[in-house]
């Protein structure tokens, strides 16, 4: 994983900015599960990508062409079957992947129709997210992870630890990997993968066939 600990700029959402950091200039980018269009905004003012949406919501495509951005409604599930062979750079899902109901289908597809995919989640071996299971006894809640149990959108929680054997038994590639804490700033990765599972609040990684 990445050895920085340098604080990331706010005014946009911090796996953002990471995932901005990764797209090239101009690529061919679309997002899936693309919410408001809040990213696609930001990667197509600093990145001038080519950028595409999916989003299952209408009023969040309506958000989306509010802003002036190409987005279509559709599902992450099933709908990324019907995009051909290598049609973008980048597919990024953002906060996505533990609401897809069938994740692992769902990034075989990414890989299928992008040269690379960019995923975020929230990390659920977070250490504050094992005491409010381990001490208090109730489902945890975080930034990341803001809402009661019977409200979250979210069906397949993760840890760091999870996603990435998850990609090693999957033979997915895991090209760069980067750790948030709480402040937004990056895991000192002294311990490695353990120390990133323990003290993540989210993470951001680059992947590849």
């Amino acid at each position: 994983m990445d050895d920085l600990a340098s604080p990331i700029p706010t005014g946009s959402r911090v796996d953002f900015l990471v995932i901005a950091e990764m797209i090239e200039e101009g690529a061919r980018v679309l997002d899936v599960g693309c919410s408001d269009g809040a990213l696609l905004k930001l990667l197509t003012e600093e990145r001038n990508v080519d950028g595409r949406g999916i989003e299952i919501s209408q009023s969040g495509v309506n958000r989306c062409v509010a802003r002036g951005l190409s987005v279509v409604q559709g599902d992450g599930d099933t709908d990324l079957a019907y995009y051909p062979d290598g049609a973008f750079d980048y597919v990024i899902l953002s906060q996505t992947v533990q609401a897809m109901k069938q994740p692992v289908p769902t990034l075989h597809q990414a890989l299928r129709i992008g040269r690379h995919v960019v995923v975020s989640f929230p990390n659920f071996g977070y250490w504050k997210i094992r005491f409010q299971v381990g001490v208090q006894g109730r489902m945890p809640m975080t930034d990341t992870l803001p809402v009661y149990w019977y409200e979250t959108p979210n069906i397949h929680f993760c840890t760091v630890r999870d996603f990435v054997e998850m990609c090693t038994a999957q033979n997915i590639v895991v090209r760069k990997q980067i750790a948030l804490n709480h402040h937004g700033r990056r895991v000192k990765l002294g311990g490695g993968l353990r120390i990133a599972n323990l003290f993540a609040e989210q993470a951001v990684l680059l992947l590849s066939r």
